[in-house]
């Protein structure tokens, strides 16, 4: 399997729901074949002020659960040696964290915005298998330069892709899938 590095590189609400975020992953080298391209992908609020506070180098004046793992591992000598994000399905990133002991490496299962927080509290690197990124990525400033024209929600999806998934959600009689869908078109249109 082919991994490519990517970085953090933007952090912005999402425009359907307030406690939801985008997070931006941009795939690093300027040699890269994928440079220029990048991966947003929804996160939590916690999560997002996590990263952002990580990236500033800031500290809450309690440690909060990302900052009391990464204490855990540096108490236990225990070293994040990557973050891997390994799967794409049904809409969500699966990662992995790669955790070392010094004598053998062991990988634990972990929702992509929490080892983006640990990676960056550990300085590990984050890396996306290359068939993930090559499905999941954009032009970099796609997603953010092109809101207001393409009206694109937080997930990527424009309007007309969600009337098209509105309409299939009716035809298999899935009505509470299809009121949350028709919520989204709302807020997306203004109307709501």
């Amino acid at each position: 399997m082919k991994y490519i590095e990517v970085y953090p590189s933007q952090i912005s609400q999402a425009m359907s729901e307030r406690s939801s975020y985008i997070l931006v992953l941009t795939a690093g080298g300027e040699d890269s074949p994928y440079a220029g391209r990048e991966v947003p992908i929804l996160i939590g609020e916690n999560e997002a002020q996590a990263i952002i506070m990580a990236v500033e180098g800031k500290q809450a004046k309690r440690p909060l659960t990302h900052d009391l793992l990464s204490n855990i591992m540096e108490s236990y000598l225990l070293e994040l040696k990557r973050v891997t994000i390994d799967r794409f399905e049904e809409g969500i990133f699966y990662s992995t964290l790669h955790i070392s002991d010094g004598f053998s490496e062991k990988q634990i299962d972990s929702r992509t915005s929490d080892a983006v927080v640990l990676a960056l509290l550990q300085r590990a690197g984050i890396e996306m298998i290359d068939s993930v990124f090559e499905e999941t990525c954009m032009e970099a400033g796609a997603l953010f330069n092109n809101l207001p024209q393409n009206k694109i929600d937080g997930t990527g999806k424009s309007v007309e892709a969600l009337e098209a998934l509105l309409r299939e959600c009716e035809e298999n009689e899935d009505y509470e899938r299809a009121q949350e869908i028709m919520d989204q078109i709302r807020a997306l249109k203004g109307d709501g």
